[in-house]
C-alpha cells in the first residue's frame, strides 16, 4: 500500500529533480502483506522477508492477523498481498474477483494439544481421528481453548465440530479472539486442549506443560496460498510490488527457504512448500 515513507521524501522534494525524487520512493518501495499469526508466530517471516527485501528492494509491512481478517482485508483493498490458510475461503476470493489468481505455496498440519498427562484419554482412546477426539473433549467437559477469531485455524476447527455433529458451548469451551501464540499460552495456563498449527506449537513447546494427543488425520492438512489484490480496488494498492511478492515467494529459490526453515533447530521442516 503506502509507498513513501515521507519523513525521508520531504527533504528531497525540497532541492531534487523529478529523476531523484523517483529513484528515492523506488529505493524505499514497500508493500503491505496480511497474513496469519502462524506464519508470524512461528518465525518464518522473520526468517524469509529479510531476503525479499534483499533481492527486490521491496520492504514487506506485515500485519499478522486471522486469516477471515486478512481476508477481509482484500476485500476492502486494504493490503496488497494476502499469504493465507483456508483454501475454500480463498477460492472464494477469488472468484468473487477479488483477486485474479491464487497459488499454493506451503503446508503443514494441524494437531490437537492438551496437558502430559492427558486428562481426556485422547491418546488411547482417539488416537489419530481429530473427531472422536473432539467427542471425547466435549463428552467429558474437558477446557478447550478456540481461536474465536474467523482465522484460518479457527476455521478448521468450526469444520471438525460440525462434521462431530457438535455445537460447542458451556463453561468448557473457551473463545480467545487471540493469535495461535497467545491462544497456546492460554491453553497452557488453564492445562487444556486446542487445536493449533504444528509450526506455532513446535516453536513454544519447551515453555509448554503440553503434548501433541492427534496427530496425521488427514483432515488436519494446513494448506497455505498466497493472492495478490485486485488492483482496481484503489489508487494505493501496490499492484508490481505485490506481483514480485507472488513471484518470489512461488520462486524455487524462496521455495527452498521455506523448506529448509526449522530443519536445524527442531529436526524437521516447519512448513513443506508445494509451488508448482
Amino acid at each position: 500500500m503506502a509507498l513513501i515513507i515521507g519523513s525521508l521524501i520531504l527533504p528531497i522534494f525540497a532541492g531534487c529533480t523529478n529523476n531523484n525524487t523517483t529513484k528515492v520512493v523506488e529505493e524505499n518501495e514497500s508493500i503491505l502483506l496480511a497474513t496469519t499469526t502462524s506464519t508470524q508466530d512461528s518465525g518464518l517471516l522473520d526468517y524469509i522477508l529479510p531476503k525479499f527485501k534483499e533481492e527486490t528492494g521491496i520492504e514487506a509491512k506485515v500485519i499478522a492477523v486471522g486469516t477471515g481478517k486478512a481476508i477481509q482485508m482484500g476485500v476492502d483493498g486494504e493490503a496488497d498481498v494476502l499469504l493465507v490458510h483456508a483454501k475454500s475461503s480463498e477460492e472464494e476470493f477469488v472468484k468473487a474477483g477479488h483477486a485474479a489468481e491464487r497459488f499454493d505455496v506451503m503446508y503443514n498440519d494441524f494437531i490437537i494439544i492438551g496437558p502430559n498427562n492427558d486428562p481426556a484419554g485422547i491418546i488411547d482412546k482417539a488416537k489419530g481421528d481429530v473427531v472422536a477426539a473432539f467427542t471425547l473433549l466435549r463428552d467429558g467437559n474437558y477446557t478447550f481453548v478456540s481461536r474465536g477469531d474467523d482465522s484460518g485455524t479457527d476455521k478448521k476447527e468450526k469444520g471438525i465440530w460440525k462434521e462431530a455433529g457438535i455445537e460447542p458451548q458451556g463453561d468448557w469451551y473457551l473463545s480467545a479472539g487471540k493469535g495461535m501464540g497467545d491462544v497456546i499460552q492460554m491453553t497452557n495456563e488453564k492445562l487444556g486442549y486446542t487445536l493449533t498449527d504444528r509450526a506455532t506449537y513446535l516453536t513454544m513447546k519447551d515453555t509448554l506443560d503440553l503434548k501433541i494427543v492427534v496427530e496425521s488425520d488427514k483432515k488436519l492438512l494446513n494448506q497455505y496460498g498466497v493472492m495478490a489484490v485486485d488492483p482496481s480496488k484503489n489508487a494505493e494498492i501496490n499492484s508490481e510490488g505485490a506481483k514480485a511478492f507472488v513471484d518470489w515467494i512461488l520462486s524455487d529459490k524462496t521455495q527452498t527457504l521455506i523448506g529448509e526453515f526449522g530443519k536445524e533447530e527442531f529436526g524437521q521442516s516447519l512448513f513443506i512448500p508445494n509451488a508448482q
